[in-house]
């Protein structure tokens, strides 16, 4: 194996992820097409999307003592742990809220309105959920705002950018796990242990919404105060966004219940299915692990589809990148340019940034869907990428985000259709269409 460059999926195995999925190779109107597009999202789990319905259609409340009430506390606390699978979290408080961006917002603010400090540190990439949730309770607690500047060459941000905004009257730091214009991961190990080398106390809250599905999640290893994902990116439904914090985050003074725990964060009425769908990730993913491991361990198993999962998306982007036989990758294909293409694909996520010559990026989405292929134009007009597509000195880019779920067939297919585009547009450049 080639951890560097990753390594596929059986043929076999291939075949059976792609089935466990809905739309990987057709939309619902049965035309074929490549979904390109899971940054915006994700491909949904069959069986997710079907305990959601079937759990969503009971009318009982969880908070009673019947029989399906129970049943309901039940899938609830099953989700709970499965959450803490996921990041491999013990202790703590899980919060299930309407978006993952909510659970951000509210993340920040007990931490910046109730702990002493002068300044706040966050970085230029992170998503608006988190810069802006930053920005405003900076600007609401009279902190000063530090921001971490982003490295061209890497698409990421590099450690000691982040580490020498940092002392000792630092509040808060927010970072995000992965970029979700480069795919660049930042090192949130080296950061946190830094970081708290300089002020040992500190909070630190983690955006891994963009990185989840791809890369295991380690709380034990890194340990942060608080940190979401959400559910619709990572193979589950849209309506959902997951939390957790720390033991000391979660008895922060925050808005709850008067009667209810200190460390309690939900508000109103639970959604079970909310639980349910996290509990369809992980049963997914733990298949996945199996077929590579035997164990009885469900974070083991956990750990292990998670690494499958990477490694056979390094062996997609590495192909998009390079090419295979008789297919020129991204890289060497004339008329592409590929944005903050850092070499190292360990540091990677499988999302690429993309410009065709003499198209401007909006075109260049229309000219993939006429072809069957779905991808996204991020541009600096946009307030999810204006600010992270200035610090690179670029005005915009064609988003491209395949998922573990598409093949190298899938990859092949699309750079097909790349150069396809690019050729005839460099012919209607040059005037010899």
């Amino acid at each position: 194996m080639n951890i560097a460059e990753g390594e596929l999926f059986s043929g076999a195995l291939m075949k059976e992820v792609k089935s466990r999925f809905h739309y990987v190779d057709h939309d619902m109107n049965g035309r074929e097409r490549l979904f390109f597009d899971n940054a915006g999202g994700s491909f949904r789990l069959k069986a997710a999307v079907d305990q959601f319905a079937r759990i969503d259609a009971l009318p009982d409340c969880p908070e009673r003592i019947h029989e399906l009430a129970v049943f309901l506390q039940q899938v609830q606390a099953r989700g709970t742990e499965d959450l803490r699978t996921i990041l491999n979290a013990r202790g703590g408080s899980v919060y299930a809220s309407l978006t993952a961006s909510g659970g951000m917002f509210d993340m920040v603010r007990a931490v910046a309105e109730n702990v002493r400090g002068t300044n706040m540190v966050t970085t230029v990439l992170e998503h608006p959920s988190s810069f802006d949730a930053m920005s405003l309770y900076a600007e609401r607690t009279g902190k000063e705002l530090r921001v971490a500047k982003s490295n061209p060459a890497t698409g990421g941000i590099d450690v000691e950018e982040i580490v020498g905004l940092v002392d000792e009257n630092t509040s808060l730091l927010s970072v995000i796990y992965a970029s979700n214009i480069s795919g660049a991961k930042l090192d949130i190990h080296e950061i946190v242990k830094q970081a708290r080398a300089i002020k040992p106390d500190l909070y630190v809250v983690v955006d891994a919404v963009q990185h989840a599905p791809h890369g295991l999640i380690d709380l034990q290893r890194t340990p942060v105060d608080g940190i979401n994902i959400a559910p619709y990116k990572f193979f589950g439904c849209r309506g959902s966004g997951m939390s957790w914090l720390s033991e000391r985050a979660s008895v922060l003074p925050h808005h709850k219940l008067a009667g209810k725990k200190k460390d309690f964060w939900d508000l109103g009425s639970a959604a079970p299915w909310q639980f349910a769908v996290v509990t369809e990730i992980v049963n997914y993913v733990c298949w996945l692990g199996s077929r590579f491991v035997a164990s009885d361990n469900r974070r083991t198993l956990f750990a292990s589809g998670i690494q499958r999962i990477e490694l056979h998306e390094r062996a997609l982007l590495a192909r998009m990148l390079d090419g295979s036989e008789g297919i020129a990758g991204l890289r060497r294909m004339q008329g592409v340019r590929v944005f903050l293409d850092h070499e190292d694909l360990t540091k990677r996520d499988l999302i690429l940034a993309i410009g065709i010559e003499h198209l401007e990026h909006a075109q260049a989405v229309r000219e993939y869907e006429k072809r069957g292929v779905i991808v996204y134009e991020r541009v600096a007009s946009s307030l999810y990428s204006k600010r992270m597509l200035h610090s690179f000195g670029l005005e915009g880019a064609v988003r491209v985000s395949p998922l573990h779920c598409n093949s190298a067939a899938d990859i092949d297919r699309f750079l097909k259709v790349t150069r396809e585009i690019s050729e005839e547009f460099g012919r209607v450049r040059a005037g010899l269409a």
